[in-house]
């Protein structure tokens, strides 16, 4: 029986020569741990992409099992930490053994946090798509994150118009100087009450960090601190409590695109761990098949 096995990718030099930039593999399915605070993490399913750079000109291939390896061993046991991922770009780059001298791991993968009800004792449970792409170039390691996350927007010239039209209906409806206290009431407590509504639509808010350390974020404590800069963020169990002050609470933060935007803008400029940044606001309007969208960034 044969025990030496051929190894192409080792024993074979390239026909054509010429270095390349990654080479690596897609779509990994990997365990990973995610911190959520000092005492607790969870375990999400994660897709992993993983490449090293192919530097030696000759060479024929790299070694792809070392890699699926590292990223299977090293992840689903260490918690995800900005130290844990230079780790293993590190041992990614030198398991090559010689080939490569950079090394790249992305990571896809949903957060799911609780989110407790706005009045009410009820509570559910919402999921953030998260990515994470560390990059090791000339021995320093480039770190992106990348958040989505949903909320509500009320359209302030909606609202204006559905203000001025309860008002010009509550002068048809109520002629006279005054106007008795009890049957103005009665009539906006009624169906003929409901005159016009602003409209609202479910949005959303894209972010592309680039971190200006090696460290991580608590993804959990961002998404929230991201959710309070906006003012509406989306809810899951409600009751009717919950959704008459989720209806207020967009009465109090009616915005354009614009003003979300702004919003963001101000709170990244305060992240000083926050190198550069770019960001999406998308107000997938009821009033229009289109949407309305802001985007910005930190450097051009």
């Amino acid at each position: 029986m044969n025990l030496t096995l051929p190894d192409v990718a080792s024993g074979n030099k390239a026909h054509t020569c010429a270095p390349l930039k990654w080479v690596g593999m897609e779509k990994i399915a990997t365990p990973i741990n995610v911190p959520m605070s000092a005492e607790q993490s969870v375990r999400v399913n994660a897709m992993s992409d993983v490449f090293v750079s192919l530097d030696k000109a000759d060479a024929k291939g790299i070694h792809m099992s070392r890699l699926y390896i590292r990223i299977r061993d090293q992840l689903s046991k260490a918690q995800l930490s900005g130290e844990t991922l230079k780790t293993l770009l590190l041992d990614l780059a030198e398991s090559q053994q010689g080939l490569s001298q950079s090394a790249r791991v992305r990571l896809e993968f949903d957060l799911m946090l609780n989110k407790s009800a706005l009045l009410s004792d009820q509570f559910g449970y919402q999921s953030y798509p998260v990515v994470l792409d560390a990059q090791l170039v000339d021995n320093t390691v480039h770190t992106t994150l990348e958040l989505v996350i949903p909320y509500s927007s009320t359209c302030p010239c909606s609202a204006a118009l559905s203000r001025q039209a309860l008002s010009d209906k509550i002068a048809q409806q109520f002629d006279g100087q005054s106007i008795d206290k009890a049957s103005l009431l009665d009539w906006i407590e009624s169906e003929s009450g409901s005159v016009a509504t602003p409209h609202s639509q479910r949005s959303y808010a894209t972010l592309k960090l680039t971190l200006g350390n090696e460290e991580l974020p608590n993804l959990a404590d961002l998404i929230v601190h991201f959710e309070k800069v906006i003012g509406t963020a989306v809810q899951t169990a409600v009751k009717r409590q919950d959704e008459q002050a989720f209806a207020q609470l967009n009465a109090q933060n009616l915005m354009f695109c614009e003003d979300a935007a702004r919003r963001l803008k101000e709170a990244l400029e305060q992240m000083t761990w926050v190198s550069d940044y770019w960001f999406k606001v998308d107000h997938q309007e009821s009033l229009h098949a289109h949407n309305a969208v802001a985007i910005d960034q930190k450097y051009n």
